[in-house]
């Protein structure tokens, strides 16, 4: 059978059609073309038309024609539109009017850098000109990298190469910087949170040295589709941009399955694996021969698939593959090259694959549960799909809250844009950790800001720790130490935990920002990196260190926390909601062992580690005598705890982050207010915008919550909905049910989200509004 017999018979099985929650038909999208522009280089045209590419999309022209005029752009189509071209056209038609021209291209993996440095070489080649272009990361030899440094018209990277070793070395990169036009950043959208935060200071940095060297360079963004792109690069970049959303690009239709397991223990809210719901599905397809690619969400989940799908074909093992961290880069062209040429008929990845790697044309995508937002769930959707034929991509529902939210609730998948990528880059700990690598690149002058008007009081601070010395008008660097090397671009805390695996030479494997440390690395903790298990053997807390060994084990572990909040100022409020900073103390009890896949309880014990304190932002509800008007202190605290748990599940819908970068918090009687409150808080030093975007959509919340409520079929509260019965109480679907309706009772229309335009020292956003105050527009 092809692909189109076997959806056929799919929708016409009706054991089949009695799991599929939804299934949405995408029509077809015919291309929209226009010609080349007639300034564009006849050599760069000649290169494009021998790789059979006679015109452009109406997005590429657009983005062509943005960037080729010296406006920051932000270029924002689906997975497989050609955004490459629209940032490839305006580089290399710069440096065939210019040679001296240099592009810096920053990609979030080496994987992908390599990947898309393949594919410019081979343009160039077409070409017949002589323009260098290198990848310049950890595995780029030493003896290359000189070569590099003074020849290369195009250097490909990544952010941290760029944090630790290009910019504290730029005397040595005077070419680039002094001839710089374009920097390129790709998937934009990864550069959310505090990784975002992060980068975006890398970028002032960045920006710092180009105006050190006399070059002023246009950026040229790209990215998956995000709710608020202009926003997003606006934050990146701290410069308006054109926002080219248009897609021309032809699409084929595709077929979206959202496939919810049958349930095995209705009272726990437990449905069948969706791992082995997601591996039967694939074996209809691949006994037909139909290339498929399964996405799992852990290194150990993909083995295990390709371990059943090889079990399950019998013949021809190799034509399944696995796709993840920790293969040699070799391996995995070669499985890239496999999937091209059909060689490979089935590959099971993590998010490695979900990028814009070029694997050819698959026909369908199967997602091992959700992968945790809207716009990786279409980027791994859009892997599936490349050519004109029909394609299918299939969502399995695991027994997650959040997976059965969207099972029962495929309206907030299907029927709003994507979430919002937030990010602060003016964060307090992040942006000080940055000034003083700012600082050993480069003297700061007194009267000099580095995206705050606070810079001077910073470095006053840091002058005063004798980390910078004044002397006239400048601030130098003093001590010994390479900052660059101190700060993980995935953390904000200044003092990270390195972990140790003790059984590998003592290799450090990862670190932990101290505030999570004994969440996630407590003596008998489960450390999961990458999908491979650790024991935590010992917890040296002083010396900041943890000790681990490997291990492979049915459960994970979630330590349980005390805390309390602590409300230090108040940003915003409205009816019952506010926003604000706070103080958050946190000292964690015990913790749980946790079955994988099923959830269940499967052990405890105690944690004896100090209490930590935090400074970060939250936004809480606070539930007036209106809203529990009639209801017991014992059916409020069931009720509370109910509405915590629901929206420690929604949030993360709104607000692209993982629910561990959020944490709820229900006080039966907060101090602050006095009244039964609810508190949602950035799990990070300093907040990166979350728990303010979310009191701007404190309304779409609830009413997620309530639909989250009202699409679960228990019949008193359970784990998928409200949280186990055994902690919240058997009243709080019932109470949650009313408190949320006495929250949502007689709401005005809500007005149009003021979060992007709003600004207060500390803010996401330095300048203000992007898409009024900055004079951004939509091409």
């Amino acid at each position: 059978m092809n692909l189109l017999q076997i959806l056929d018979t799919l929708e016409h099985d009706p054991a089949f059609r009695e799991r599929v929650a939804h299934w949405e038909k995408i029509p077809a999208r015919p291309a929209r073309l226009v010609p080349f522009p007639d300034w564009l280089d006849p050599r760069l045209v000649a290169g494009l038309e021998a790789r059979g590419i006679t015109s452009l999309y109406t997005h590429q022209e657009q983005a062509l024609g943005a960037a080729a005029g010296g406006r920051h752009t932000m270029v924002v189509t689906p997975t497989a539109s050609g955004k490459t071209l629209c940032y490839n056209l305006p580089v290399l038609h710069s440096i065939l009017d210019d040679p001296a021209s240099r592009a810096l291209y920053i990609f979030p993996t080496k994987a992908l850098a390599q990947d898309q440095v393949s594919e410019l070489t081979e343009l160039i080649g077409e070409m017949g000109t002589d323009i260098k272009a290198f990848t310049y990361d950890g595995d780029t030899p030493a003896s290359a990298r000189k070569a590099i440094r003074s020849v290369g018209h195009i250097v490909v990277t990544n952010p941290d190469m760029l944090h630790t070793a290009i910019l504290p070395h730029h005397t040595r990169w005077v070419k680039l910087f002094g001839n710089l036009k374009y920097v390129v950043i790709d998937e934009t959208h990864q550069y959310r949170g505090v990784f975002g935060s992060h980068f975006a200071n890398v970028l002032r940095r960045l920006c710092r040295i180009c105006r050190f060297y006399g070059s002023n360079p246009v950026f040229i963004c790209c990215s998956a589709t995000v709710a608020n792109p202009a926003e997003l690069a606006f934050g990146l970049i701290g410069e308006p941009v054109v926002l080219v959303d248009d897609n021309g690009a032809p699409s084929a239709a595709k077929d979206f399955i959202f496939y919810n397991p049958p349930v095995v223990n209705a009272e726990l809210g437990i449905r069948r694996s969706s791992v082995l719901e997601a591996c039967s599905l694939a074996e209809r397809f691949l006994r037909a021969g139909v290339q498929t690619i399964v996405f799992a969400r852990a290194r150990t989940t993909v083995e295990l698939l390709v371990t059943y799908l090889r079990r399950a074909l019998g013949k021809d093992p190799d034509r399944v593959r696995g796709y993840r961290g920790g293969y040699l880069p070799r391996e995995r062209r070669a499985i890239e090259k496999g999937l091209r040429q059909g060689d490979v008929l089935a590959v099971a990845s993590t998010n490695a694959l979900e990028l814009g790697i070029d694997i050819g044309a698959l026909d369908v995508s199967i997602m091992a549960g959700y992968p945790g937002t809207i716009a990786s769930a279409w980027q791994q959707a859009g892997r599936a799909g490349r050519r004109l034929g029909r394609s299918v991509a299939i969502l399995v529902g695991s027994s997650s809250p959040l997976d059965q939210f969207l099972m029962t609730q495929p309206g907030y998948f299907f029927g709003r844009r994507p979430e919002h990528g937030l990010l602060n880059p003016d964060n307090l700990y992040i942006l000080t950790s940055h000034l003083k690598c700012a600082a050993f690149e480069l003297p700061f002058a007194v009267d000099e800001e580095f995206g705050v008007p606070t810079t001077r009081s910073i470095l006053d601070f840091l002058a005063a720790e004798g980390i910078l010395h004044q002397s006239g008008d400048r601030y130098y660097w003093m001590t010994d130490t390479f900052p660059a090397e101190e700060i993980s671009l995935r953390s904000a805390a200044a003092e990270n935990f390195v972990i140790i695996d003790r059984e590998k030479s003592a290799r450090v494997i990862g670190e932990v920002d101290r505030f999570s440390a004994p969440l996630l690395i407590h003596e008998e903790a489960i450390y999961i990196h990458e999908g491979n298990q650790y024991h935590v053997d010992h917890l040296d807390y002083e010396a900041k260190k943890a000790y681990v060994r490997p291990v492979e084990v049915d459960y994970y572990t979630d330590a349980n926390l005390a805390v309390s909040v602590e409300v230090l100022e108040q940003f915003q409020a409205e009816g019952n909601r506010a926003y604000g900073e706070v103080t958050v103390r946190a000292l964690v009890t015990m913790f749980k062992k946790i079955k994988l896949f099923t959830h269940e309880n499967a052990g405890s014990g105690p944690v004896r580690l100090p209490e930590e304190q935090m400074h970060t932002s939250a936004y809480w509800l606070a539930l007036d005598a209106g809203v529990t008007a009639g209801m017991g202190t014992e059916e409020i605290q069931s009720g509370l705890a109910g509405l915590a748990h629901l929206l420690s599940v929604v949030a993360p819908l709104f607000a692209m982050c993982d629910y561990r970068d959020l944490r709820v918090v229900p006080q039966v009687r907060a101090p602050y207010t006095g009244l039964p409150t609810v508190f949602l808080y950035d799990a990070y030093p300093g907040g990166v915008g979350l728990s303010e975007r979310l009191y701007h959509l404190h309304y779409q919340l609830l009413e997620a919550a309530r639909a989250l409520l009202g699409g679960c079929r228990c019949a008193d509260g359970c784990p998928a909905c409200v949280g186990p019965p055994g902690e919240v109480g058997r009243q709080a679907r019932q109470a949650a049910t009313l408190i949320i309706d006495g929250c949502l009772k007689g709401r005005e229309h809500e007005r149009p989200d003021p979060a992007a335009a709003r600004t207060h020292e500390g803010g996401r956003c330095p300048g203000g509004d992007p898409t009024r105050a900055s004079g951004h527009h939509r091409v």
